[in-house]
């Protein structure tokens, strides 16, 4: 287990996320903060960096375009990371990644301030273009 996995999840359990499952041979965890709107955030210790994601929903069938379109405009306002889509363009997620090597405590708690308010920002939108 490397010094960088043990401080990720030390600062995880600092910000009082839940694991719910953790992995010390692929260095990665699963949180979740319900009241924060964090469900399964992968959180992957991949040298040199620190990779978050999170799945939002799946890309709506109807008006695409316009769905990608805003979401580059919103992307715009994040604070930290991107909505981003998967390589097959089915699903919607929020990833961030941040270095390992000089990762505080404030830079992952800011990380996950970004993911909570960009699903308090724009979550009731993008649940709008639900198919």
């Amino acid at each position: 287990m490397s010094e960088n996995f043990l401080k990720v999840k030390n600062y995880l359990l600092d910000l009082g996320l839940e694991i719910i499952e953790e992995n010390q041979e692929e260095e990665l965890f699963i949180v979740k903060d319900e009241e924060r709107g964090i469900n399964n955030l992968i959180i992957d210790c991949e040298e040199p960096i620190l990779i978050l994601e999170q799945l939002i929903m799946s890309v709506p069938q109807n008006n695409r375009q316009k769905f990608f379109e805003r979401l580059l405009q919103m992307n715009r306002n994040l604070i930290h990371g991107a909505f981003a889509l998967d390589e097959e363009s089915k699903f919607v997620i929020f990833r961030d990644t941040l270095q390992l090597k000089n990762l505080d405590f404030n830079e992952l708690e800011a990380s996950i301030i970004a993911l909570e308010m960009a699903l308090v920002e724009y979550g009731d939108e993008l649940m709008s273009y639900r198919s």
